[in-house]
């Protein structure tokens, strides 16, 4: 298979492109415009035969149909992910996240391209009552600029595939964790603690319950899913049997690091206006595919400390 990966060498992008690359028998194309994505990331799979690297944008569209030409499938994970600043660029969502996804659509139709997947949220469903959340909950009001700019893209891809006749997978994450994690909670308060041990300044009450998921798995269930799901629009949350207080996950990496700072709380029962609450994803669905979680939420958050740890470039190139 040819394989074509946009944000190619973000979080998920470049675990993807890892995974595919290994077997020799694929040929991997990563597309990416080094806005957030780490060149380090990738580096060491400059050197496999099967894989090409190209910096390119979304919204370069002449460039992007003719990198696209002769692929057989496409991975969409580049989107702009800055969720909490996302009132300060309200345009950045809808360029890189809803835009981006209509020119990728365009760029595989122009070049007969029928296979996409798409990387979506949890965050689509909203303050929802129903927990866990199946992928048939009733959608209740918006709230969050990139929750919204991601659904816009299902919608697109989703028409797509009817007018077309293109076949579309729609993953539904939690936040996720592990290896080349460079934004998020964890990432934020190890920085802190690395900074100033004794305080640590937390967003909202701490109280706000989420899940969350190691980037192996998250990767193994995409590629179950692809592999066995036989529909033309293949909608799945990926997440875990569980989530965790934003408290539980401040006392693991604490007793990790050994230290017991000050927890300076912003208040409020969430971080930032958008904020969910509460996030807590049925995946049953997944799971009849064969599928299942390795690692705890627990695990998961420990093994990105240990990353933080062994990469400490990661925080100058964050700042």
């Amino acid at each position: 298979m040819r394989y074509f990966i946009t944000g190619g060498a973000g979080f998920i992008g470049s675990g993807m492109a890892e995974r595919l690359s290994s077997d020799v028998k694929n040929e991997v194309t990563v597309y990416d415009n080094f806005s957030t994505g780490m060149e380090r990331f990738i580096e060491h799979l400059r050197g496999r035969s099967n894989v090409r690297i190209i910096t390119g944008d979304l919204l370069d569209e002449k460039k992007l149909g003719e990198s696209l030409r002769g692929m057989d499938f496409v991975f969409h994970f580049a989107a702009n992910a800055d969720v909490r600043f996302g009132l300060e660029h309200p345009r950045k969502d809808l360029e890189q996240n809803t835009i981006a996804t209509f020119n990728v659509l365009e760029a595989m139709r122009e070049n007969n391209i029928k296979k996409i997947a798409f990387s979506s949220t949890g965050s689509v469903y909203g303050e929802t009552a129903v927990f866990p959340t199946p992928e048939d909950c009733p959608f209740p009001i918006q709230t969050s600029l990139y929750a919204s700019s991601k659904l816009a893209g299902e919608a697109l891809i989703s028409s797509y595939c009817e007018g077309f006749g293109f076949t579309g997978y729609i993953f539904r994450f939690v936040s996720i964790l592990g290896e080349r994690y460079s934004h998020g909670h964890v990432f934020d308060f190890y920085k802190q603690l690395m900074d100033n041990p004794q305080e640590l300044k937390v967003l909202g009450d701490g109280k706000q319950r989420k899940s969350y998921l190691y980037i192996q798995d998250c990767i193994n269930a995409m590629l179950t899913i692809i592999e066995n799901a036989d529909g033309k629009i293949n909608i799945y949350n990926l997440g875990t049997d569980e989530y965790c207080r934003v408290n539980d996950s401040i006392g693991w990496i604490c007793e990790y690091l050994d230290v017991k700072p000050a927890l300076i709380y912003s208040g409020g029962d969430r971080g930032w206006v958008g904020d969910n609450p509460f996030i807590f994803l049925s995946c049953e669905k997944v799971k009849r595919l064969g599928w299942s979680a390795q690692y705890t939420i627990k695990e998961s958050v420990i093994k990105t400390v240990k990353y933080l740890e062994n990469n400490k470039w990661l925080h100058d190139a964050r700042v």
